[in-house]
């Protein structure tokens, strides 16, 4: 009988052991597997400081995560912490379905070391921290220091007109060109960049939601593109390139100029030497400006979590010091907190060029309409074949702007009759 009852305590107690866990749920959506990797190995950290706690890693492939997650949430399977890309955040936010971070950075001890930038853009919606950004993918300006001292330029261009004059210098040397220019996919920052710089505007509609992109200073920006590209200051087949094909253009030597986000370092590090290239901010426009397109993502709490405190302690330790740049040295991005800059890792001469842009109040982060439901298919297929059509000369710069704005007047005004 003793025995018995013995067996029966103990059972309990492992019961009540079974019972004291906890379980979290970590929803990744840029997902990849060194990612995945990074990830469980800053939560195996977060779980050895809170024993009895588990982190479940809920790995949604990119592609397919949007409709994946939305159907998760639909289906009341709401995890606690979320990888929370920008473009997702105004969806989740204004529905109620993520946590005010605010209450927990009141009282935490590295909020001071979260850059403005972002603090800024995690409060993005309702003046709220409903996401905290781990890292932002900023476009700055890569030069070949080689390239630009054989063409006579001393100094990297600091506006648009330095840096087509640049590009004119370094085109006149044989099999050498200014500019690697995106024209096949992911095109479009690039014509965004330079237009709203010409421009001195990021303002893609005006209040009505009317397009701004045939405004005369949009058309001028969108212009000048083309005309680098004719007058054969960017490669004749880079109407064509995309991602790949620019970054081989720049570390070749072909080119002496491609605007990319720091993710580029990781093939350009690996065929060039460190003093060979240097990272600048955006040329500016005639108006002292330019406008650098940024994405970003971070971390979300759900509001449905039933382990708030938990999961706070969980995203303090994915967006914390160790945590944060460990992340971002895998996934590319830079980080979020103002303490990096002083890791040996980002004390590169290169990384330097997107700390100065993040801080130069001139370089005004541009985020594209994402709120769009239109916008994927503008940016991946409309864009690209009338920016193609520009290129080649089968319609002009006003025609171009012109089938953008109509587009995107439609699709803002649509999108406005539905507040």
């Amino acid at each position: 009988m003793k025995a018995l009852l013995t067996a029966a305590l103990m059972s309990a107690l492992m019961a009540g052991t079974a019972l004291a866990d906890t379980t979290l749920k970590l929803v990744e959506v840029i997902t990849s597997p060194e990612r995945t990797e990074t990830l469980k190995s800053i939560v195996s950290k977060f779980e050895a400081e809170n024993p009895g706690t588990k982190v479940e890693i809920i790995s949604l492939p990119w592609g397919e995560a949007f409709q994946k997650f939305a159907t998760m949430v639909s289906a009341g399977e709401i995890p606690d912490v979320m990888e929370m890309p920008d473009t997702w955040l105004s969806l989740y936010a204004n529905n109620g379905i993520v946590e005010s971070l605010e209450p927990y950075l009141k009282t935490w001890d590295q909020t001071a070391d979260l850059s403005d930038r972002a603090l800024e853009l995690g409060r993005d919606v309702k003046d709220t921290a409903y996401m905290l950004p781990y890292g932002f993918y900023l476009r700055a300006m890569f030069y070949n220091k080689k390239l630009l001292a054989e063409a006579g330029v001393s100094e990297p261009p600091k506006t648009m007109e330095d840096f087509a004059e640049a590009s004119t210098k370094v085109s006149a040397l044989p099999g050498k060109y200014g500019y690697c220019l995106r024209g096949g996919p992911g095109g479009l920052n690039g014509w965004v960049m330079f237009g709203a710089s010409m421009a001195g505007s990021n303002a893609f509609f005006t209040e009505d939601g009317t397009s701004t992109f045939n405004s005369e200073g949009w058309v001028k920006g969108l212009t000048w593109l083309i005309d680098l590209y004719k007058n054969g200051y960017a490669p004749k087949d880079s109407v064509n390139w995309g991602f790949n094909e620019i970054v081989a253009g720049f570390y070749s030597g072909t080119c002496a100029f491609l605007d990319q986000d720091p993710d580029a370092l990781i093939a350009i590090a690996e065929h060039m030497g460190e003093d060979d290239y240097g990272v600048m901010t955006m040329p500016k426009g005639p108006d002292g400006k330019t406008f650098p397109t940024i994405g970003y993502a971070g971390w979300s709490m759900m509001s449905a979590s039933a382990n708030k405190d938990l999961s706070w302690k969980l995203i303090a330790t994915l967006e914390g010091k160790e945590g944060n740049i460990a992340w971002n040295k895998r996934t590319g991005a830079l980080p979020a907190l103002k303490s990096a800059e002083s890791d040996p890792f980002y004390a590169s001469p290169q990384f330097k060029g997107w700390f100065e842009e993040l801080s130069d109040k001139d370089a005004v982060p541009t985020v594209m309409p994402t709120h769009l439901e239109e916008f994927a298919f503008f940016k991946d297929s409309l864009v690209i074949k009338t920016s193609q059509q520009a290129l080649l000369g089968d319609i002009t710069p006003k025609e171009l702007a012109d089938q953008w704005a109509d587009y995107l007047t439609k699709a803002q005004q649509k999108h406005l009759a539905k507040k």
